[in-house]
């Protein structure tokens, strides 16, 4: 088993186990800033066995998948194609994987779907903690490796020479499992928050893969609980607490016991050392990621999408690229780009007049256009507690929308209460209106959480429509029982805001869960996993603590 302790011996671990099963274990991502520590690691990469391909954010579709090979055409008057990067099963080495963009992210997750033999290794280069790899590209590797703090001493090598992981290899297909293996992995991604369904199947290739290396025929103890640490820990999103386990029962252990019982026994290894050997490789600051703007970082919103272009937007600096995929060239950076070739190429081209344009000199333009962001409250105006969570909604929004004019924020409140939820306050950003709106706020009833999630979503697909970034800030203290249909249910009413949460998750729209109770809700917890949102427990909050979480969680 590795030593867990070590950020490095684990990411030469996680290499090792990708060399052995390659396609079945996706990859890995690497962050780690350029420099001697990363340089390192990437030596060791010809270790797995595809050649190695070098991509880039920026690429065409003509690089990647083929396509005309404009320039040789114009030069030799003929058609001529170029085949793309991503023909031949390949390990890509995607550089600066902080900035590919959704389009590219898309290509090379579909690429991996595919089941080609792709293996794909992201660099991560990130300077700020809110750049990351896309989240399409991450789900679909089984590592991560953070290199941030890894100095020079504490490089180890690589321990595996090509002819073990060769062995290992020929190995892997005959090493066996233990059936309840999996449901154990499946037990522990719960208790952890990872809801992937790729991740078990990620930790039980891993698990193979390292008793494979070992030159094991079926996975042990030591092999589940390595790639369990190496396959979960990254993707955490909450920490288990330790439970006390009950006093077992007193039973008479039977002396004719026999060999293979007492083997099927030890095959089931317990789960508090899975827990402790994923909790080992859990960041530090995992609480303040998941309660601050690190933790939203893969999602990318900010304070508004920033979308890269070549229509419309902030003009940013030109860049080297080709013609294709709809790119527009920016002329006059195109020729001054040329301008310094033209007489060594007249000289070289005597029979060709006019200008000598070359692929390496096209220049594209590049625009940057940002979105304003709409902040929706969703307000449980409910139950006798109601006049003062709302009045902490008004004072909290009316905060906020002092900074509107400077952020280009939208702020919209929505209170749901007896049988139903209404737009108290559409999407605007002029105080007076708010204050005005905001004046006389009812309160009191049933409390539909489900009625207000659904008119919640309703605005922000609408707000999306408009060229909003939609975020729903909902608090609440989580006790729903009316149901959508407007009758008082409790069981039907959690799962209508169950089903209501699915779909607002499904629709793309990033949230806040505010638990306004005395104490923490259970419940709560479980519908903030279902919409993969920051949960925070702010009981008798004030206007100023709520402005200030809701501005930490949104990375303000």
């Amino acid at each position: 088993m590795p030593d867990l302790t070590n950020p490095f011996a684990c990411t030469t671990t996680a290499l090792a186990l990708l060399a052995i099963d390659p396609a079945g274990l996706g990859g890995m991502v690497l962050r780690a800033r350029s420099g001697p520590v990363r340089d390192a690691l990437a030596a060791m990469l010809p270790s797995l066995p595809l050649p190695l391909t070098r991509l880039h954010p920026t690429m065409t579709d003509e690089a990647l998948f083929g396509g005309l090979d404009l320039s040789a055409t114009l030069a030799k008057g003929h058609m001529v194609l170029e085949q793309g990067l991503l023909r031949e099963p390949s390990a890509l080495i995607l550089t600066m994987a902080e900035r590919c963009g959704a389009q590219m992210a898309a290509r090379l997750a579909l690429t991996l779907d595919e089941g080609r033999g792709h293996s794909l290794v992201a660099l991560d280069e990130g300077a700020e903690a809110e750049e990351s790899v896309p989240v399409a590209l991450a789900e679909r590797v089984a590592f991560f490796a953070d290199l941030s703090d890894v100095t020079l001493g504490d490089l180890t090598g690589f321990a595996f020479d090509a002819d073990d992981l060769q062995a290992a290899r020929d190995r892997l297909a005959s090493v066996t499992t233990p059936s309840e293996m999996l449901e154990q992995i499946i037990g522990l991604c719960d208790q952890f928050g990872v809801d992937s369904a790729r991740v078990p199947i990620f930790t039980l290739r891993a698990a193979r893969a390292q008793a494979a290396l070992f030159g094991r025929n079926s996975v042990d103890s030591s092999d589940l609980e390595s790639a369990c640490a190496l396959t979960i820990a990254h993707r955490a999103t909450r920490v288990p607490s330790p439970e006390q386990p009950p006093e077992p029962p007193e039973t008479e252990t039977s002396d004719n016991q026999t060999e293979s019982q007492k083997a099927e026994d030890e095959l089931i290894l317990p789960e508090e050392l899975l827990l402790e050997a994923v909790r080992a490789l859990l960041p530090a600051d995992l609480l303040a990621r998941l309660s601050g703007a690190r933790a939203r970082g893969a999602k990318g919103s900010g304070t508004g999408a920033a979308k890269k272009g070549n229509r419309r937007g902030r003009p940013l600096p030109s860049r080297a690229g080709r013609m294709g995929d709809g790119a527009r060239i920016d002329i006059v950076a195109t020729l001054r780009a040329a301008a310094s070739w033209q007489t060594i190429r007249a000289a070289a081209n005597p029979d060709r007049a006019g200008l000598h344009i070359r692929n390496a000199d096209i220049r594209l333009k590049r625009f940057e256009d940002k979105s304003d962001r709409l902040l929706i409250f969703a307000v449980d105006a409910s139950g006798s507690a109601a006049l003062a969570r709302l009045a902490e909604a008004k004072g909290a929004v009316e905060l906020l929308l002092t900074q509107a004019y400077a952020r280009r924020d939208h702020v919209a409140l929505i209170g749901f209460r007896g049988t139903g939820a209404e737009v108290l306050l559409p999407p605007t950003r002029s105080l007076v209106q708010t204050k005005r709106r905001l004046a006389a706020l009812p309160g009191g009833g049933g409390t539909p959480l489900a009625a207000g999630l659904r008119t919640a979503m309703d605005l922000a697909i609408q707000a999306r429509r408009r060229g909003l970034t939609p975020t729903v800030a909902l608090l609440t203290d989580g006790r729903a029982n009316i149901a959508l249909d407007g009758t008082a249910n409790r069981p039907q009413a959690a799962q209508d805001a169950e089903l209501v949460a699915r779909s607002l998750r499904g629709n793309g729209v990033e949230a806040l869960v505010i638990d306004t109770g005395n104490r923490p809700e259970q419940s709560l917890k479980r519908l903030a996993q279902t919409l993969a949102a920051t949960y925070l427990t702010l009981p008798r909050a004030d206007a100023k603590r709520l402005s200030a979480a809701v501005s930490a969680a949104l990375g303000d």
